[in-house]
C-alpha cells in the first residue's frame, strides 16, 4: 500500500512540474504575450499555471518561494487575473482615465478581493520608468487568509498606448524575499516593449 502511495505521490509531482518551462539566460520576447521582454542573466523556471490571459508566472524555488509575475499589455475594461467569482468577488479593471499612481492601488484591491488578503500596505511609491516609458515603482506587503504567511512585494508598472504593463516580485517576507530580490531589480532592468 505504501508503494501505491508512494507512486502516485510521485506521478503527480512528476506531471505537475511536467508543464513548467526552463527559461534560460539572454533575451527573452513575447513575454505574457505581449510586446514585453526581458534579458535574464540566469536561469529562472516559467510556471505553467494561467492565472490570466496576459499573465506569466516565473519563479526560481517555486511559487509560495519567490515569484515574479508579469501582466503584459492588459487592456482597457480587463482586470489583472482572471475572475474566480465575478458575480460575488468581481475584480477591479484597468480603466481609460487611469493613471500611474493608481497602479497599486490596482493591484491591492485585486489582492483583497481575488486572494481573501485582509492585510496590505502599499509602502514606498516613487517614479520609475518601465522599458523607457515612466511608470512607477513601489513596494507592499500582505498576508493571505488562507496560509498567514507574511510577503514582501516590490513591483514597477506603467501605462503604455492604453494598456498596463507590470511586474512584481513577491516572497516571503523572512529570508526569501531578500535573498532574490536583487535578481529581481536586475531582471527588471533589462524589461523592453
Amino acid at each position: 500500500m505504501r508503494l501505491i502511495i508512494a507512486t502516485a505521490m510521485l506521478m503527480l509531482t512528476a506531471s505537475s512540474a511536467l508543464g513548467n518551462a526552463l527559461i534560460s539566460p539572454g533575451p527573452r520576447a513575447g513575454i505574457a504575450k505581449s510586446r514585453l521582454s526581458a534579458t535574464p542573466d540566469g536561469e529562472w523556471n516559467q510556471l505553467s499555471r494561467k492565472d490570466g490571459k496576459n499573465v506569466e508566472l516565473w519563479t526560481l524555488d517555486g511559487d509560495s518561494l519567490n515569484k515574479v509575475s508579469f501582466f503584459g499589455g492588459v487592456p482597457v475594461g480587463e482586470p489583472l487575473l482572471r475572475e474566480i467569482d465575478k458575480k460575488n468577488r468581481p475584480l477591479p479593471k484597468v480603466t481609460a482615465n487611469m493613471l500611474i499612481t493608481d497602479i497599486p492601488a490596482l493591484l491591492e484591491t485585486t489582492y483583497r478581493s481575488q486572494f481573501s488578503v485582509n492585510q496590505m500596505e502599499i509602502a514606498d511609491q516613487e517614479p520609475a520608468m518601465l522599458a523607457g516609458n515612466k511608470g512607477i515603482r513601489f513596494t507592499y506587503a500582505f498576508t493571505r487568509a488562507d496560509d498567514e504567511v507574511q510577503r514582501k512585494g516590490e513591483g514597477i508598472g506603467a501605462i503604455v498606448n492604453g494598456q498596463l504593463y507590470l511586474v512584481i516580485y513577491e516572497a516571503p517576507k523572512l529570508y526569501y524575499f531578500d535573498k532574490d530580490v536583487d535578481k529581481f531589480r536586475k531582471l527588471a532592468a533589462t524589461l523592453k516593449l
